[in-house]
């Protein structure tokens, strides 16, 4: 073969590879758009159920967001792009074991009973089952690892006293203690069937107290750092 076939050949081989480079590119970027649909396909599904926790599934994954930007922009400990991008898309499906918690529950206008409260307890353990089920097939292990994670563990506490594990300090994935942040501000700032929205200043001294026990207490800085927006936020959507 002549130098000049080979240099021909060499850079069809060229364009060959960068044409199939794009063609995964291209058909990576369709699975992560099918993911995503699905997740928040799922999340819409509880919305049908439970309007509270519709928009709860919204306002959650905007704290979300914004406590791992802030998060990421420090440098924060085991955060980069790719981890704060998939806790943020995870965020809508923390909520997504309630498809398996009876309506009498799920939209008892009051307190419920012992009974019913292990029952609504059980969403936590049952999302992280419902995630596995569903993305483990089309979804890598870490992208699966976390969705599962936040799904399941959203409900722990630092100090050991939460569910559905008892799991206590560091031994509670990241993700999970940023959503249970967002999730329990939100429980606090939005109005349900049994309760008003608790105003904002009421809401930020609980949360204060909670850091340490409750959250993760490296966790507050961010949170406070994140406040004024999220509050206006709130306060818009109201």
């Amino acid at each position: 073969m002549d130098k000049t076939a080979e240099k021909e050949n060499l850079a069809l081989l060229k364009c060959d590879r960068m044409e199939l480079e794009e063609i995964v590119e291209n058909k990576t970027r369709d699975i992560c758009e099918m993911q995503s649909k699905i997740i928040m396909h799922l999340a819409e599904f509880i919305e049908c159920r439970d309007d509270n926790t519709g928009g709860h599934v919204r306002r959650t994954s905007f704290v979300v967001r914004k406590l791992m930007d802030s998060l990421l922009a420090d440098k924060f400990a085991g955060v980069d792009e790719t981890f704060c991008e998939i806790v943020s898309r995870s965020a809508p499906m923390h909520d997504v074991g309630k498809i398996g918690v009876p309506d009498s529950v799920l939209l008892k206008n009051g307190k419920l009973t012992d009974e019913e409260f292990t029952a609504m307890k059980s969403h936590a353990e049952r999302g992280g089952i419902l995630v596995e089920k569903v993305l483990s097939d089309i979804e890598d292990k870490e992208v699966l690892k976390i969705t599962k994670n936040v799904a399941m563990y959203h409900h722990e506490k630092w100090g050991g006293n939460g569910y559905p594990k008892g799991l206590k300090g560091e031994e509670i994935p990241l993700e999970a203690r940023v959503m249970a942040v967002a999730d329990v501000y939100d429980a606090l700032v939005s109005k349900r069937c049994y309760k008003e929205p608790m105003p904002f200043d009421v809401a930020k001294k609980i949360m204060d107290e909670s850091f340490g026990s409750h959250f993760d207490p490296a966790l507050q800085p961010y949170f406070e750092k994140c406040l004024p927006e999220i509050e206006r936020y709130y306060a818009a959507d109201r």
